[in-house]
């Protein structure tokens, strides 16, 4: 496991005197619940599987727990409380005030738009549908699946469902760590957290069921719509008025020493919950098939080398400073998980192929993000700037 910069573990004090913020434990992003996020991905695994053998009504409980519309279930309750808690951590941690300043560095900028949402969800949807299909020929992934809405599919299909909701869900969250430890600009960054949240409330539906549609799922419109509503726009209004009043009430450096150091690990708490409730659903497909995993990770790797190449590659053609390069090109190859995971959950169930396909997501991407970094800050030479005077002071 990457330990992050040099002397990331020393200092837990003092001011960034870029952006006249403490740089305590929130900014490092270096808790053990986010270093270690794969290890407890894995004991969620387990523990879920676990539960679902030894007591799979009360998964099945848990679940039925939902807001209906016209007698069909839409809202998990269970779900929507986890994935509140989840989000909005994420949420109140975004200085929109920072997005004014992305005039200063339009290049980065644009170059990681055009490839979060012109390039990824597209090749996402290609190569899992390439991998998926011919697993499935050749009785890799056989079998179909019941969504909640009663409609039967290939499993294969219900993998690439899950596929497509990572590929549309550019990443929010994790990408903080991600920046901080490859020594990149960090308010690049944050400029790029706060306008993927807002182009999300946008093009997250529309793409989402144009891809589900080409890969003949039913695309139940207003349930996800109303996911988007729930799960991105409700965290993110509450997230925005709540930075507000706290720091109006409390202060900045309150805000960031005592507030943000409290919530760093409800996100996390809140996602593994999630995890648990989700492979108590799926454990008995694992147990039956453990090479599941496998051929779902397969393009979902390819996919993140991919985008990661496109993007690192253009921007050293475009001759970025490395700061700017590294959060580009980590911030493309990444994914919201969270909000993939609750869509998936919402659209389809928590016992569905496709919310597997988005924990398995979880799964591979702390170490391959992990890996990516180190890739980064070995090739930083590549790079007029090489990272030196211009990355915050460490």
């Amino acid at each position: 496991m990457c330990e992050g910069p040099r002397g990331a573990g020393k200092a837990t004090a003092g001011m960034d005197t870029k952006r006249g913020e403490p740089i305590n434990e929130e900014r490092k992003m270096t808790s053990v619940f986010e270093r270690y996020l794969t290890v407890w991905v894995g004991l969620c695994i387990l523990g879920g599987i676990s539960l679902g053998r030894l007591a799979p009504d009360l998964a099945t409980y848990l679940d039925s727990l939902a807001i209906t519309v016209d007698g069909a279930p839409v809202i998990s309750i269970p779900i929507a409380i986890c994935l509140f808690f989840m989000m909005y951590p994420i949420m109140v941690k975004i200085d929109f005030s920072e997005a004014i300043k992305a005039g200063s560095t339009p290049k980065p900028v644009l170059l990681t738009l055009i490839i979060n949402w012109c390039v990824k969800p597209f090749t996402m949807f290609a190569i899992a549908s390439v991998f998926l299909s011919n697993f499935h020929a050749w009785g890799l992934i056989p079998g179909t699946e019941v969504l909640k809405d009663g409609t039967m599919v290939d499993l294969y299909r219900s993998y690439i469902s899950g596929a497509i909701l990572l590929g549309i869900a550019p990443c929010t969250a994790m990408v903080l760590m991600w920046g901080y430890l490859s020594r990149g600009n960090p308010g690049l960054t944050l400029v790029m957290v706060a306008i993927n949240s807002l182009t999300m409330l946008l093009l997250y539906g529309l793409l989402g069921g144009l891809l589900l549609g080409i890969n003949e799922m039913p695309v139940p419109w207003q349930t996800l719509l109303l996911s988007v509503g729930v799960y991105v726009a409700l965290p993110l209004l509450a997230g925005y008025l709540s930075r507000r009043a706290i720091i109006g009430a409390k202060g900045i450096l309150w805000f960031n020493e005592r507030f943000l150091h409290f919530l760093t690990p409800v996100s996390i708490i809140a996602l593994l919950a999630t995890l648990v409730l989700l492979f108590s659903f799926k454990g008995e497909t694992i147990v039956n098939n453990p090479l599941t995993i496998l051929w779902i990770a397969i393009p979902l790797t390819v996919q993140t080398l991919l985008i990661f190449a496109i993007t690192y590659a253009l921007a050293r053609l475009l001759r970025f400073r490395y700061v700017d390069a590294a959060p580009a090109a980590l911030i493309g190859a990444s994914n919201h998980f969270e909000v993939a995971i609750a869509t998936a959950a919402m659209l389809f169930g928590l016992a569905s192929g496709a919310a597997l396909a988005t924990v398995v997501g979880v799964l591979i991407e702390v170490p391959l993000m992990l890996a990516l970094v180190q890739v980064c800050l070995r090739t930083k030479h590549w790079f007029r700037g090489n990272g030196d005077g211009e990355a915050p002071a460490r």
